[in-house]
């Protein structure tokens, strides 16, 4: 039997949520368990589609999974005018929050996720229960894009290394930098990130969101409040071969800036929510128990 193809793993993914608005934008919102909440903040080359697995092993703790799409992502609306700052993803966030009425719930945050979620947990701290921190930067200001990401930030440059990515190349690179457990995704679920990212306007969102980061000393020195907050508890999880964001580096980096003595490795690379699903599931439930 032959494998089925990228749009049909994304129809299948948009059958399995709903629409929602927030902010003004229309979005998509994946659910899956019930108790409390735990709200996973997405990132680069991803949406709610990136967490489906780990949605899923949520609810089998008892947990209530939910990933939206951040607006220029997934299946969310791409506005011409919106603010697709750290800052503007994160009021976008609470504005989520808000609507899906989510007075206290646990957080998890990846790759730019991070700084999105840390606005998040910096406007609502006192709704923050615990916050798990996957593979993502704390200290904005040393942050360097890998090499497969920095075309993008550049005018004329990333337009055409986005027009020359080809599904071929685009699943070399997850495999080589994304996915540790090969076998763990199929090549069409993979394809559907690139269609996902690309969307109904070609990726034009994906290259303001990439040129509209704030690696400032004034968000760096918020995002250090906010996981150093006595408010909650938090952790620091991470996929120990991630060539991008590296465990060495970014990793020690997250350790001291929440005060913790261990970082809890896990054997995947930059997309752990692939192939280590349930492993990132357990750790939010023993930090939520």
């Amino acid at each position: 039997m032959s494998e089925i193809t990228s749009a049909e793993v994304i129809e299948a993914h948009r059958r399995a949520g709903r629409g929602f608005t927030a902010d003004g934008v229309r979005s998509f919102i994946r659910e899956a368990g019930t108790g409390m909440p735990v709200v996973c903040s997405h990132g680069m080359w991803g949406s709610s589609f990136l967490y489906r697995k780990v949605l899923s092993e949520l609810a089998a703790r008892g947990l209530r999974g939910i990933c939206w799409d951040l607006p220029g992502f997934g299946l969310a609306e791409r506005p011409d005018d919106y603010d697709y700052s750290w800052s503007g993803l994160g009021r976008f966030s609470v504005a989520a929050v808000e609507e899906l009425e989510l007075e206290r719930f646990h957080l998890v945050v990846h790759d730019i996720g991070g700084p999105v979620g840390f606005e998040l947990a910096a406007a609502l701290g006192e709704r923050v229960a615990t916050l798990t921190i996957l593979n993502t930067m704390i200290d904005v200001t040393d942050f360097k894009p890998p090499w497969s990401m920095e075309p993008f930030r550049h005018r004329g440059l990333g337009e055409l290394w986005l027009a020359g990515l080809t599904r071929g190349l685009f699943v070399r690179l997850m495999r080589l930098q994304g996915i540790a457990e090969q076998q763990s995704v199929s090549t069409s679920e993979l394809g559907a990130y690139l269609e996902l990212m690309r969307g109904d306007d070609g990726g034009r969102a994906f290259l303001k969101i990439m040129r509209s980061t704030e690696r400032t000393p004034e968000k760096q020195a918020l995002y250090r409040r906010v996981v150093s907050d006595p408010r909650y508890r938090v952790q620091v999880v991470w996929g120990a071969a991630d060539p991008a964001l590296k465990l060495g580096t970014y990793g020690e980096q997250a350790r001291i800036a929440c005060g913790l003595e261990r970082i809890h490795t896990i054997p995947a690379k930059h997309f752990p929510q692939e192939d280590q699903a349930g492993a990132i599931a357990a750790h939010v439930a023993t930090l939520a128990r």
